[in-house]
């Protein structure tokens, strides 16, 4: 297994378990430094960054052995184009919330091409057959 496609899923993992983590425990900070107004219910905010956190830790297993956890990679793929497919609406009719959201939304076009790549250029491993 290449070294550049762990790096990559570090990269990955990693991205999303700080994002995560970051928009769970800091939002009221960071929306405060993105000028975004703190709805009066924060339940989402939480939501999405803990489905955020745990898809970093889903990268993180696939660092830890790329060729036998293609389908965390394949679960990522609808996940990146979900989340971007979505920035890109938000942006399109006018009604996305902060221009960073295009940032994350652009990064995630990024991960889903290398996602793809991945599943192109590497082979699974085959589970155990039983008798």
């Amino acid at each position: 297994m290449s070294g550049s496609w762990r790096t990559f899923f570090l990269i990955a993992a990693l991205y999303d378990l700080v994002l995560g983590a970051a928009f769970f425990a800091l939002h009221a900070p960071l929306f405060e430094v993105l000028g975004i107004p703190l709805p009066n219910n924060i339940s989402y905010i939480h939501l999405t960054a803990a489905f955020v956190f745990v898809q970093g830790l889903g990268y993180w297993f696939v660092y830890q052995d790329p060729g036998a956890n293609r389908g965390i990679v394949k679960i990522g793929v609808a996940y990146k184009f979900a989340f971007s497919a979505l920035g890109f609406y938000y942006l399109a009719i006018g009604q996305l919330l902060h221009p960073i959201f295009l940032v994350f939304s652009v990064l995630d076009v990024l991960f889903l091409i290398g996602f793809v790549m991945f599943l192109r250029a590497v082979p699974g491993v085959e589970p155990p057959r039983s008798a």
